[in-house]
């Protein structure tokens, strides 16, 4: 069997395979087209029965809602999918007044270990495929139809789940390029974001190969030997190669770096923080989001309250620093990275023992 996987191909190779199987050309746009809402080949009514056989026999690569919590402060929507190959993988779609933004993972756990996550406890078991990424947004189209007025349901996108996205870098990439094509989904990449701990030689790489997406760096600590404990990809790279590739990114995208940092308890949160962080990031065009940390019960680790990320704000902005504090979603529904697939694979493992 072939073992491409139909849900990551792009226009191109899907022209390939069908020039191939002896189709005419225009038959790679609507299968393309398709793809982008997450349709089986089953289901590509416009296409000749033998064809859709035929592509039904390709592996797919998508995913399916496996799991499903929705807010009832906020309405935000929690939700776990589950792949093809029975791995569970989150995602969060969180409503705001300018359209609903989707939080997707980019691997089955992670493997850079920082501290404040439930994402990594378990490691990294495997990258995710570009459809993969693709079938979470699809989904979640399906499950929250758009409004009759609107495009789409899904109208923003953050790669801020489960994973390193830069340590997945050739499927991101594919990724960033399939949602941002015209034929397809067709998503602005002013409308995309990603989120890293820090790969520097991988960013370095992005900013010339991929979208112009807007770049988070998850920072969390104003020195090296914090940000190591908290961070082990600290070790590999410091503040002193981060923060001038992040620097490089802003002034060839034009594009306003985040710095995301969650305010931990007695770890970075003071004002003589607040002071360390706005000269790190002086000069350069950047955004500060702070986070009242979302506990993780196995980390030990403590958030601040809501009235202390504030002040920290505050501090940062008396040094002509940009920020603000980020609203609390999804706290009832096991809202943090990884908190609900943990979970539930705990769950399954007690069922496997009895």
């Amino acid at each position: 069997m072939d073992e491409r996987h139909l849900a990551s191909m792009d226009i191109n190779e899907l022209k390939a395979l069908l020039m191939e199987w002896g189709e005419p050309a225009f038959r790679a746009g609507q299968v393309f087209s398709w793809l982008a809402k997450g349709v089986r080949p089953e289901a590509m009514t416009n296409l000749p029965k033998s064809l859709r056989q035929r592509l039904g026999e390709l592996p797919y690569g998508g995913s399916k809602v496996y799991d499903k919590r929705v807010s009832a402060k906020d309405g935000t929507v929690k939700y776990l999918f589950e792949l093809e190959d029975g791995n569970l993988v989150e995602g969060v779609l969180m409503r705001y007044h300018h359209g609903n933004t989707l939080c997707i993972s980019t691997q089955v756990g992670c493997r850079m270990g920082c501290a404040f996550c439930a994402s990594t406890l378990e490691g990294c078991v495997r990258n995710l495929l570009p459809g993969e990424m693709l079938s979470f947004i699809a989904c979640a189209e399906a499950d929250e139809p758009h409004e009759p007025d609107k495009a789409r349901s899904v109208t923003n996108i953050v790669l801020m789940g489960s994973g390193e996205p830069l340590d997945n870098y050739d499927n991101v990439v594919k990724f960033l390029r399939l949602v941002t094509a015209v034929e397809g989904m067709n998503i602005s990449p002013r409308n995309i974001s990603l989120s890293t701990c820090g790969l520097v030689p991988e960013l370095l790489r992005f900013m010339e190969e991929a979208p112009h997406v807007t770049l988070s760096v998850s920072l969390h600590a104003v020195d090296d030997e914090s940000r190591s404990r908290i961070m082990p990809v600290n070790r590999r790279y410091g503040l002193g190669e981060l923060l001038p590739a992040a620097r490089q990114y802003a002034e060839k995208t034009g594009r306003r770096v985040i710095f995301e940092y969650a305010l931990m308890e007695g770890q970075n949160a003071s004002r003589q923080d607040a002071a360390r962080l706005a000269a790190l990031l002086k000069g350069m065009n950047c955004h500060v989001n702070l986070i009242p940390l979302n506990p993780v019960k196995e980390r030990g680790l403590a958030g601040v309250s809501r009235e202390q990320a504030h002040q920290f704000a505050a501090w940062l902005e008396e040094k002509g620093v940009s920020a603000t504090v980020r609203r609390e979603m999804g706290t009832d529904i096991e809202g943090a990275c990884g908190q609900l697939r943990r979970r539930v694979l705990q769950e399954r493992k007690g069922e496997s023992e009895t």
